[in-house]
């Protein structure tokens, strides 16, 4: 069984920079030291935003990436085969400024096209689109896909825009044309979200990805793309039955709304009369989530099935959502079937990312 990390991170250093168009450097985020305790912040954009979430439970080049076959050896002790790599400073908003946005997208981009040329095959990524301009959001996504990337990063939410906007509609077309998901990870790309939040992480993080699960399917956008596969990551399983439930018990309220007051001017803004299985509803949008080993799976997975669960260690993170032992959890068994597991940490996400 080749075991797939579905959530794994690289840490952003001055040296990603460096993979930045000459002519684009001059937006080069600048590293700032707090002369009162040492610790640094990025200035991008003139905003000041921390170097934090380091995580100290890895070898520091593995983590950082500046030594592959560091990652790789810690990978081999780990018991896996690929990892899915996704960025740490581009979970919050950076810049207001398109030709910012771009240049920093395509640097990071270009640094994680290196990184996969040298990870024989085992460092996959998301590529970053650069979403202030269409254009350039395509070509990026393309590039990404001409250099190992299986998967197209989003937020929960995106410069004012919900996720089900229809100015969105021509990325989620080439990403279907590409063969590559849409993967929502915990985080937003909106300022106002943002700033609200503070150091709310739950709030700024993970309710994004939860909302923009629920709104997307509400709105039949996965109709829309019939081939196009989308994931949730780093937010856990463990709402998936409530948020589900919502949405089997809203459109049948509304359904019995349409029936109930057809002509009625209320009636007419409302989604087109649907059906939604909760046991499939995943299955029906092909929709992935990615768990925590802290879940409790068996209920989970009674909700929604067994088929479109996958399972990240959040490697190179110090947040509450790092288990850098997570597969090794779920690979030795007991808390769920021996089949279970196999599907989480291997099958489902061959499926999710086109491996």
């Amino acid at each position: 069984m080749s075991i797939i990390d579905a959530d794994a991170h690289v840490i952003e250093t001055e040296r990603t920079w460096t993979f930045m168009l000459e002519e684009e450097r001059r937006f080069a985020p600048e590293v700032l030291v707090s002369k009162k305790n040492g610790i640094e912040f990025w200035r991008i954009d003139d905003r000041v935003v921390p170097n934090s979430n380091l995580g100290l439970n890895v070898p520091q080049d593995a983590r950082d990436l500046t030594d592959v076959s560091s990652r790789l050896a810690h990978m081999d002790a780990l018991g896996i085969a690929v990892q899915v790599l996704y960025p740490t400073l581009f979970l919050r908003p950076l810049t207001a400024r398109a030709e910012v946005d771009l240049a920093l997208s395509r640097g990071y981009n270009r640094w994680l096209a290196n990184i996969w040329t040298l990870g024989k095959g085992r460092l996959r990524w998301v590529v970053i689109p650069p979403l202030r301009s269409m254009d350039q959001a395509l070509e990026e996504i393309n590039f990404g896909k001409a250099n190992g990337a299986c998967g197209v990063f989003m937020r929960g939410n995106e410069g004012e825009r919900l996720l089900s906007d229809s100015s969105l509609f021509p990325l989620y077309r080439e990403a279907q044309r590409l063969d590559l998901p849409i993967c929502v990870h915990a985080g937003t790309g909106t300022f106002s979200y943002y700033d609200q939040y503070g150091q709310d992480v739950f709030s700024r993080f993970k309710l994004p990805s939860v909302g923009a699960f629920n709104n997307l399917i509400y709105q039949g956008v996965p109709d829309k793309f019939p081939q196009l596969r989308w994931s949730f990551v780093e937010t856990t399983s463990q709402w998936l039955p409530y948020a589900v439930n919502d949405l089997v018990i809203r459109i049948q309220a509304e359904r019995e709304f349409q029936r109930k007051y057809a002509g009625h001017v209320l009636t007419q803004a409302r989604p087109k009369e649907r059906h939604l299985n909760a046991a499939t509803i995943l299955s029906d949008n092909r929709v992935y989530v990615a768990c925590q080993t802290t879940d409790d799976l068996a209920y989970v997975a009674g909700c929604v099935g067994e088929d479109h669960i996958t399972v990240g260690t959040d490697y190179g993170h110090a947040d509450y959502s790092n288990d850098i032992e997570a597969i090794q959890t779920l690979a030795q068994g007991g808390k769920i079937s021996a089949a279970f597991g196999r599907k989480i940490l291997s099958d489902n996400p061959k499926r999710l990312y086109g491996l």
